[in-house]
């Protein structure tokens, strides 16, 4: 790649040598407040009809934002009906604030304020591009006059507020914000905080996005921390963030910030945005949520929620998204398919409020609405931990760990000849036919107990070798070695495993599994039986087990 030496300089740094923020943490969950049905609508092929909209809305209440950007009504007849459509069926609750944003034209800012007339709260967000950039070639103004002109808007939005049945919130934006001069944003910020006039019960949101993503995170945090420490009237302020993703760092960039001094964050479900998009809020909330922090967001059914984002927006979610994707919490290597197998039989006897120690999945995924069954996937990659695990969780068979490998070499086999994934079915018809469904040279027909004339009980059991039927009497003192001797085979050494007991239908089935080696030429090979009695279990374990070292 050819570097071309004037084209691009690097982003210049900030003079803060006593920064706070590397120091803080982040306690407490931001306000939130959704720009999904205008900035992120905004940036779709094919933006959302009313009735999507409606539905993404109805959603966004569920979750619980409390502050919802509902469009831009001065820019369409359909924003604006959609905002009329919203109060005039009263389907804004209470405590909630809608959101419209205008640019600083008077037109546009009284159609802005005709939109929301009876809406229970509004923020009237006001932005206007201060960058350099925008001052140069954009609109050809100084500096003054970019402030004139912000004054100017903030004026007009309190005459025509006055309209209004409620107080009208102020939101006003530094558009552009980060190609803007730190000393310049100050200056233009606190003309609109003593334009507006703010006290503790008439607080102002100052927006100060990254609308173009154009430093590292920590960069940006300087920025926050800077104007932070240098906005007047602060405790009357809203200091808010909406970062964007073209360098791939909005989730940094925002947590950085917060701790830079930040109370708000203005961003969208999975990051829908202009360009690389904008911050995503469900990713910003569950890395709260993994920390102990209440998000104050109900994301318990995120699969839900990411559906009705897909359907309206008609966008895919990538399966490596954090949180969403259908891929995220899916492991395919061996080892970490292993750890992750130990790793949920140590959570299995606590309770959901214990620790959450997991190997490589940081989130339990039931917390949001996802399932475990799908978590390891089976590939050419995988390990016999993975294959163990499958089995567990589609037949409810606790393989000890010795017969882990011995599957394991049936499955590998299986992904190589394929060169794709193995589904969970395929594993099961394998399990079944290897250990379960195998007839020669044994077959098991029937089995009954017996009481002898001296009050002794016998198994009368009855197989087919080779396809005839043998009738073999065994005392109930006999050990299992005796049966197999019964069974012609000597020289068969049996290492009886195991036997578990699972809950099936309104009776019990018992699974038992052996492990036999012939002692002539070496051989193993393990048995699986199940059946409602112990015995009979075990009896089909061997039977299994016999078949395998003949195959």
């Amino acid at each position: 790649m050819k570097i071309y030496k004037n084209k691009y300089v690097p982003y210049p740094p900030v003079l803060l040598a006593d920064r706070q923020w590397p120091n803080k943490q982040i306690l407490t969950a931001p306000v939130w407040c959704s720009v999904d049905l205008r900035d992120g609508n905004q940036a779709l092929e094919t933006p959302m009809n009313p009735i999507e909209k409606k539905n993404f809305f109805d959603m966004l209440i569920k979750i619980g934002f409390k502050e919802i950007e509902i469009g831009f009504p001065s820019a369409s007849q359909t924003e604006y009906d959609f905002a009329r459509l919203l109060i005039d069926t009263h389907s804004i609750p209470s405590d909630v604030t809608i959101q419209v944003i205008t640019p600083a034209r008077e037109d546009l800012i009284k159609r802005s304020i005709e939109a929301v007339k009876g809406a229970p709260n509004v923020i009237m967000h006001l932005y206007l591009s201060t960058s350099s950039i925008h001052r140069k070639i954009v609109f050809k103004k100084n500096q003054k006059e970019i402030i004139d002109w912000a004054i100017q808007g903030i004026n007009w939005i309190k005459k025509y507020g006055e309209e209004l049945e409620v107080p009208l919130k102020l939101e006003f934006t530094l558009e552009s914000f980060t190609g803007t001069e730190l000393e310049y944003s100050a200056e233009i910020c606190n003309a609109v905080i003593e334009t507006w006039g703010t006290n503790k019960e008439r607080k102002v949101i100052i927006n100060l996005p990254s609308t173009v993503e154009l430093s590292t995170p920590n960069i940006y945090a300087d920025r926050i921390e800077w104007l932070h420490r240098n906005l007047n009237q602060r405790e009357n302020i809203i200091l808010s963030l909406h970062t964007h993703n073209d360098r791939g760092c909005a989730i940094a960039a925002t947590e950085l910030g917060l701790m830079a001094g930040a109370d708000r964050v203005e961003g969208t479900l999975l990051g829908n945005g202009e360009r690389a998009g904008n911050v995503d809020i469900l990713n910003l909330a569950l890395n709260l949520y993994t920390q102990g922090i209440d998000p104050e967001l109900d994301l318990s059914n995120l699969p839900g929620i990411c559906r009705i984002v897909q359907e309206c927006t008609k966008m895919e979610i990538s399966k490596r998204h954090p949180y969403a994707g259908q891929l995220i919490f899916t492991a395919f290597s061996g080892s970490h398919q292993d750890a992750v197998n130990k790793g949920f039989e140590n959570q299995h006897d606590k309770d959901n409020d214990s620790l959450w120690e997991m190997p490589y999945i940081p989130i339990d995924p039931c917390d949001i609405g996802r399932s475990n069954v799908q978590i390891i996937r089976i590939t050419s990659q995988s390990g016999k931990g993975g294959t163990a695990y499958v089995v567990k969780h589609a037949l409810g068979y606790e393989l000890p760990k010795m017969m882990h490998a011995d599957f394991a070499k049936y499955i590998q086999k299986l992904t190589e000849e394929t060169g794709r994934e193995v589904t969970e079915q395929q594993i099961v018809n394998e399990f079944q036919q290897i250990y379960l469904g195998r007839k020669r040279p044994f077959e098991f027909i029937s089995y009954q107990r017996i009481q002898n004339q001296n009050d002794i009980s016998i198994n009368i059991v009855l197989i087919k070798y080779k396809g005839k039927c043998l009738k073999i009497q065994i005392n109930e003192s006999d050990t299992f070695e005796t049966y197999i001797k019964s069974l012609n085979c000597e020289g068969i050494l049996l290492e009886f495993i195991s036997e578990q007991s699972l809950p099936h239908g309104s009776c019990h089935e018992f699974v038992s599994y052996t492990k036999l080696k012939d002692k002539i030429n070496g051989k193993m090979s393990f048995g699986v039986g199940i059946d409602a009695t112990i015995s009979i279990a075990s009896i089909k374990a061997i039977m299994s087990g016999l078949n395998n070292l003949d195959n």
